[in-house]
């Protein structure tokens, strides 16, 4: 009798730490999902910032414009406009690709919850 309680503990004790396994292993992929997370609104953040530079640079461009004659000036006009469109092209990009990753990250991180609500409650 004293040989098969002790088989008994052993298996409890068994599902007991393949449970913490699975809680500590449930545990470390929410929170490598949730720093993915902090990383895409970092880069969210990122492109933002760029979206702001060339709209900065129009605004001084217009509010200066009396000081210098457009005609004379145009072939910098037209490389300050070129080079504005690529880093909007680029803040596009970047904050699209966040916002998709978010939408990605918080999908995975729902079905996570749903799959372990026993665990995570």
């Amino acid at each position: 009798m004293n040989g098969s309680a002790g088989e008994r503990g052993g298996t409890v004790s068994s599902e007991g730490s393949s449970q913490g396994r699975d809680s500590l292993l449930l545990l470390n992929e929410m929170q490598l999902l949730l720093s993915e997370k902090r990383t895409a609104l970092s880069i969210m953040r990122t492109g933002i910032a760029v979206l702001a530079l060339p709209l900065s640079v129009f605004s001084v461009l217009i509010a200066t414009s009396r000081y210098y004659n457009a005609a004379q000036v145009l072939h910098f006009l037209i490389l300050v406009a070129v080079i504005s469109a690529g880093l909007v092209a680029l803040a596009s990009y970047l904050i699209i690709r966040a916002v998709g990753r978010l939408h990605s990250l918080d999908r995975r991180i729902n079905d996570l919850k749903r799959e372990h609500a026993g665990l995570l409650a």
